[in-house]
């Protein structure tokens, strides 16, 4: 329906303006039949069935113990047309709500029930599900929202019974069981699942508990959100953190041999059992100086390394270092690093190297000196902290 005409006066008195002294009237009445002030505005509107003027009323109320909401009713005294609507009043909810009823006699299908078009029905004793803006929200009872299932299952029954009869007495067969429910023939379950959280389910024993209903809130999946037209909020993109590791960095320096310039390779390697190193390699196209070098990937350790190998079999001459001899001769290979950033291959990794002892200990004052440790300060530097 659309708007297409003047707003129509209501009774007498019920839209009069509120003497001075008098407190202003409020726009959103508590819904009750015994106010005789709470009238509908009707709007002329046109009918979209003949399009022809038929009237709108709309009647601004509030629910008890939930919130403000429009009901909206259309009628077409030409071709006998109607429709009803309700909407919310207010904002969509920040979570979403689910109300689970039990229905156990005839007083609980007297409940008033606010229906939103975004809320999903179902009663799953009977596996039957009303989807989402399958429907206009409706204001209404328990009762009426299965009588407005019968009535829809019903409109076009003898079409189906024409053209699908099969279907069509299976449909009656449904019917009967939704009409048993409406009798309150056994107990059965009602629950409307509203992503916009503006559905409703009263409460008679308000605001006591009311032991048959029980209400969930939840937050919405992005589906839900984008289902209502809310755009849900994008993760924040974490940086991508850079893999050295599998990439060889260039840059441009120059040759240490004839100062041309040249360009050195650089290679982030997980050494196995060990730690990461940086191997560094430079390529002068003018002269054809190379160089190759090995640089500790981490801090110097606080300990200084010893490694002995025993040299007993030619097997170890092909372990990760360099070669000294053709292996036909016994011999001891110590490597000593006061930094404690060298490495010698272990072939039994991760198991101890019978043939290789590792030693760890404390560097001299001059082995100090010679890594520039000594006059290396790391204390008193915090915020707030004076320098020794």
């Amino acid at each position: 329906m659309s708007a297409g005409g003047s707003v129509e006066p209501g009774p007498p008195g019920a839209a009069a303006a509120p003497s001075p002294a008098s407190a202003p009237a409020r726009v959103f009445r508590p819904l009750s039949a015994e106010d005789e002030g709470q009238q509908p505005t009707e709007i002329e509107s046109l009918c979209m069935n003949c399009y022809r003027d038929g009237v709108t009323r709309l009647l601004l109320t509030t629910i008890p113990f939930f919130r403000e909401v429009i009901v909206s009713s259309f009628s077409c005294e030409h071709c006998g047309w109607s429709n009803t609507e309700v909407q919310s009043a207010g904002r969509i909810q920040d979570q979403g709500v689910r109300y689970t009823l039990t229905v156990r006699a005839a007083e609980d299908m007297n409940r008033e029930v606010v229906k939103t078009d975004s809320a999903t029905t179902r009663i799953p004793e009977l596996d039957f599900e009303i989807p989402a803006f399958s429907q206009k929200g409706a204001l209404t009872t328990v009762e009426g929202l299965i009588s407005r299932a019968i009535a829809g299952l019903e409109q076009d029954q003898p079409t189906r019974r024409a053209n699908e009869e099969a279907v069509a007495d299976r449909l009656d067969e449904f019917i009967v069981r939704l009409k048993e429910l409406r009798q309150v023939a056994s107990p059965f379950t009602l629950i409307i699942d509203d992503p916009s959280g503006n559905s409703f389910v009263e409460n008679p024993h308000a605001p006591q508990k009311d032991d048959a209903l029980v209400i969930t809130h939840y937050n919405r999946t992005p589906q839900q959100e984008e289902m209502l037209g809310l755009q849900a909020e994008a993760p924040e993109e974490k940086p991508q953190e850079e893999d050295l590791r599998n990439e060889v960095l260039q840059f441009n320096t120059n040759c240490p041999e004839c100062n041309a310039p040249a360009q050195t390779n650089m290679k982030l390697v997980q050494i196995p059992h060990f730690k990461e190193v940086i191997i560094m390699a430079t390529n002068c196209e003018y002269c054809g100086h190379r160089t190759n070098e090995v640089k500790a990937g981490g801090a110097v350790e606080p300990l200084g390394t010893r490694i002995t190998l025993r040299i007993t079999d030619p097997s170890d001459m092909t372990r990760d270092l360099l070669k000294i001899m053709e292996g036909k001769m016994k011999a001891h290979f110590i490597m000593n690093d006061p930094a404690g950033n060298s490495y010698l291959q272990n072939v039994y990794a991760p198991e101890d190297d019978p043939e290789m002892k590792v030693e760890h200990y404390k560097r001299t004052f001059d082995q100090n000196e010679e890594l520039g440790l000594n006059d290396m300060r790391t204390e008193g530097y915090e915020t707030g902290a004076a320098p020794r």
